[in-house]
């Protein structure tokens, strides 16, 4: 009779280095998304600029906001509003019925936010933001980190 050394944890290693996988994905940069139309959003950067570019097809640029708040994330949030939707144009505690039936309706509408951690060597105050055919570009100038202060301590 053959005996076995049972180790509780033996299978264990994978879902551990999976876990390390999540994590390190995580300080990547969080992003945060809710609604039903969700735009792709492309990030990329030179040495002295890091760039957005959001399609957001069928959105008018008063529907978009963006805004930057200290924990330094962007948010980018705003509404894809059905062409013809007749309750969009109702005024307050007015409700018109849509008249028309959808056979097929893939399209997706509805609000949106997508929001992304930004390196701390990003210049809150250099900031800008075009709309230009569905597509928000905006720019973030990067500053110099700030070097570690180093105290020489005298030794007795």
């Amino acid at each position: 009779m053959a005996y076995y050394r049972f180790d509780p944890y033996r299978g264990m290693e994978h879902l551990f280095k999976r876990i390390q996988q999540f994590s390190e994905e995580m300080e990547k940069g969080l992003t945060v998304e809710y609604g039903n139309f969700t735009p792709k959003i492309d990030i990329s950067e030179d040495e002295k600029h890091l760039y957005l570019h959001a399609e957001l097809p069928g959105v008018a640029k008063e529907d978009v906001k963006v805004s930057i708040n200290e924990d330094n994330y962007i948010f980018i949030k705003g509404t894809k509003k059905r062409p013809f939707d007749l309750n969009a144009d109702a005024k307050d505690g007015e409700v018109q019925k849509e008249e028309r039936t959808y056979i097929k309706a893939e399209r997706s509408y509805g609000e949106f936010s997508r929001s992304f951690v930004l390196p701390d060597n990003i210049n809150k105050e250099s900031i800008s933001a075009q709309y230009d055919n569905g597509i928000l570009n905006i720019t973030l100038a990067k500053i110099e980190p700030a070097k570690p202060k180093e105290i020489e301590i005298s030794i007795a």
